[in-house]
């Protein structure tokens, strides 16, 4: 199977292969964040090596952030502030990701990455009773204080920079803990967030490490598609059972990747 879907980067094929990912990765990365579960193994399917596959997904992945912010202008009103202090933490942390990724083995995340989806997952699962929690303790406000905050943005950034796989999850976990609002606002700045670690990246690997253009130009202009349409998907499915279906199927990729990982 693999074998048939190994096509060059440059032919028609491998183009409306990456298309389609991108439509996918957009979707899935702007109700989820699990974008890289469709376009990092289309990149490689369509015949880049690891390296360039993993470093063109990044650059892909900038159009995913564009998207999402033009389909979640309703959502984003009034965040501006907020947007600027966690777009800022995270480009911190994905810049230092970058630096990392060119000068270290990106296996160094291979047997970690399971447990932290995993854990992002829980804590999506568990945000109710979190807060519930946390306001017992902090009556005054359910929202994690400041320093923390910063603190787990900044790690999440520097995950996505160095890794990013799933660096969505993590992300929407950790905003979900933060304030008391609604999942459609905290997904939308969530996508911010996340794009800003991404960007930062980005623009590293753009200068530093081998891109192929044409595949990150098809994939980015499937993701722009998919991410304009995922917050009006999110926008209108019920909040419950749409939390539970992310976290399930991020469990699930938690198994994969660590299953892989192991048998390594």
């Amino acid at each position: 199977m693999r074998e048939l879907l190994h096509i060059h980067p440059s032919g028609l094929g491998s183009a409306l292969l990456l298309l389609a990912a991108g439509i996918a990765s957009g979707l899935a990365g702007s109700i989820a964040g699990l974008a890289s579960l469709f376009s990092y193994p289309a990149l490689l399917a369509a015949g880049l090596g690891p390296v360039a596959a993993n470093v063109t997904n990044t650059v892909a992945l900038f159009s995913n952030t564009v998207g999402t912010a033009a389909g979640s202008r309703v959502e984003l009103q009034g965040q501006r502030r907020r947007l600027v202090r966690l777009a800022a933490t995270a480009a911190l942390g994905g810049a230092i990701g970058a630096a990392l990724l060119l000068s270290t083995p990106s296996s160094t995340f291979q047997l970690v990455v399971p447990w932290l989806i995993a854990l992002g997952s829980v804590l999506i699962l568990a945000r109710d009773p979190l807060r519930s929690l946390t306001a017992r303790y902090r009556p005054d406000s359910a929202s994690l204080p400041q320093l923390p905050l910063a603190c787990a943005v900044l790690l999440v950034g520097l995950y996505g920079g160095y890794f990013g796989a799933a660096a969505g999850v993590l992300m929407l976990a950790v905003l979900s803990l933060s304030a008391t609002e609604p999942l459609p606002v905290t997904n939308a700045v969530k996508n911010i967030a996340t794009g800003a670690a991404n960007v930062t990246a980005a623009v590293a690997y753009a200068f530093l490490a081998p891109v192929d253009w044409g595949a990150a130009a098809a994939l980015g202009l499937g993701c722009f598609a998919g991410a304009w349409l995922g917050p009006v998907m999110v926008r209108r499915l019920p909040e419950k059972p749409l939390r539970i279906a992310i976290a399930l199927a991020e469990l699930a990729l938690a198994w994969s990747l660590w299953r892989d990982a192991v048998a390594r």
